[in-house]
């Protein structure tokens, strides 16, 4: 059985882009990179908003020519099997991906309790939608040391889960790793 992890890169105020739009601010450095790749291994399927698998999309055809973290992220990413929700995205284009038109959270739970691994979920938009549903296990925040001022929140409003503290790290370019459990029954799921 499974567990539904949403991992985040968000500025210390809560966001995953600026006001701008950009993230230009939340690159990770090789310690942090590899930190996630060794992450996300443990997650053999992945769940992404259209908007964030444009963006991860790139790791599709990542070159030789690249540092071998890159490298290894990019062997990671193409090995997991992908889900993209989009009503909107015409095709998806890279392997092992498929397109799902719609949310259903009974059908993700049901995903997530038959998977062998773990599932992972991105996209601020998606990850709020399972989270108002109670489907995430885990929270699991890099916090850049940066305040953006606003942009795209990493974390929805009006959702209230009971957390346990699982596991936290600091990192040398000041990023540091928080890891939550959701409490069942604390917040009345």
């Amino acid at each position: 059985m499974g567990r539904l992890r949403y991992p985040v890169i968000m500025s210390a105020d809560g966001y995953l882009t600026d006001a701008a739009g950009r993230y230009d601010w939340a690159v990770p450095d090789d310690e942090v990179l590899a930190f996630v790749t060794e992450r996300e291994r443990d997650a053999d399927t992945h769940l992404y908003g259209r908007r964030m698998y444009e963006e991860m999309r790139v790791w599709e055809d990542v070159h030789a020519d690249r540092p071998e973290l890159d490298l290894e992220f990019a062997r990671t990413w193409r090995a997991a099997t992908k889900i993209v929700y989009s009503s909107t995205l015409p095709e998806v284009t890279t392997s092992r991906t498929r397109l799902e038109r719609t949310f259903d959270p009974e059908r993700v739970r049901a995903l997530v309790d038959g998977a062998p691994n773990d599932v992972s979920i991105s996209g601020p938009t998606l990850a709020a939608d399972a989270l108002r549903q109670g489907l995430v296990d885990d929270l699991e925040l890099y916090l850049v040391p940066v305040l953006v001022g606003g942009g795209l929140r990493a974390l929805p409003d009006g959702v209230r889960l009971g957390l346990e503290a699982a596991e936290q790290r600091r990192f040398g370019n000041g990023f540091v790793f928080l890891h939550y459990r959701h409490r069942r029954g604390q917040d009345g799921r």
